[in-house]
């Protein structure tokens, strides 16, 4: 039996037996940890959403949530690391995962552009004015029908390796340790509280323009709705898989997709309703979540 399958059985008692200790460690280091850091770049005007040492900084913060379940498990609770699930398991959900959040993201953006929310830049004409307004010379871009093809290629083949390593720190948290913990409450209850927790983290960052330049408040709910919607898919196959590596592979392949080639071909959508973080994509993601949970049941 598994820990996570052992976290479930002690739901059959007439009270949930929640390790509050464990949760309340978990969090604290995490929220505390990222939110100085952050705080401080952001105080010092080194922007983590613009370039250099805010953006590395970022990068690493992603570990946090991982450092936090290693410090929780070996100096609070000392209950031993199989509740993290750090498995493989087989290889087929690997390629499923590569080939349905790509699949996700052409739908998304391409109803971005169908309905107005968003228009493709084809040319790189928005990449190229980087550079202008930088005073940077231009550099030489390969034709659209070479620079495209290559960056879907390599956003499917090269990027989701690399983006996972850092996704793991983070999935190693909200799958690997706060989850489980949290199950004893029920899956439906879990899963909005593991979804709220994730997007709360994000906090800094959003109030500073993250996904939703200009709407920090009301960015802040949609992003936690969009944790808590994707948050379903992602909870979904870890637990069926014993996998808080399958879990790191879903967010790295999310963040190569987001960051990568969708960036790039549509760099001004209508943060709001389009794109990977609008109501529209929050939707698309909430169908998969709702899908991936019915085909669980089966």
């Amino acid at each position: 039996m598994t820990c996570t399958e052992g976290v479930l059985k002690a739901t059959s008692i007439d009270k949930p037996v929640i390790d509050w200790k464990g949760i309340s460690s978990f969090l604290l280091i995490t929220f505390v940890i990222t939110y100085v850091i952050e705080g401080a770049l952001i105080l010092s005007g080194n922007s983590p959403l613009v370039k250099g040492l805010g953006q590395y900084t970022i990068a690493l913060v992603m570990w946090v949530p991982g450092l936090a379940t290693i410090l929780t498990i070996k100096f609070v609770t000392r209950e031993g690391f199989d509740i993290t699930n750090i498995h493989f398991g087989g290889w087929r959900p690997y390629v499923t995962v590569g080939l349905i959040i790509p699949a996700c993201f052409m739908l998304i953006y391409g109803l971005t552009w169908i309905l107005g929310l968003g228009q493709p830049d084809w040319t790189l004409q928005y990449f190229k004015n980087l550079f202008i307004t930088a005073g940077v010379k231009v550099p030489t871009i390969p034709s659209p029908y070479v620079i495209w093809p290559v960056l879907f290629l390599a956003s499917l083949l090269v990027a989701p390796f690399f983006n996972s390593i850092f996704a793991f720190g983070e999935e190693l948290g909200w799958r690997g340790y706060l989850l489980p913990k949290l199950l004893p409450l029920g899956k439906p209850l879990a899963y909005l509280l593991s979804g709220i927790v994730w997007g709360l983290w994000h906090l800094p960052l959003v109030l500073v323009g993250f996904m939703y330049p200009g709407y920090p408040l009301l960015g802040m709910l949609l992003f936690t709705m969009l944790t808590t919607v994707l948050g379903i898919y992602i909870n979904e196959l870890t637990l069926r898989h014993h996998s808080s590596i399958l879990a790191g592979w879903i967010h790295g392949v999310v963040n190569t997709q987001r960051l990568g080639m969708w960036a790039v071909l549509f760099p001004k959508t209508n943060p709001l309703l389009g794109g990977f973080s609008g109501i529209l994509g929050i939707g698309i993601w909430l169908v998969l979540g709702i899908w991936e949970s019915h085909r669980n049941v089966r």
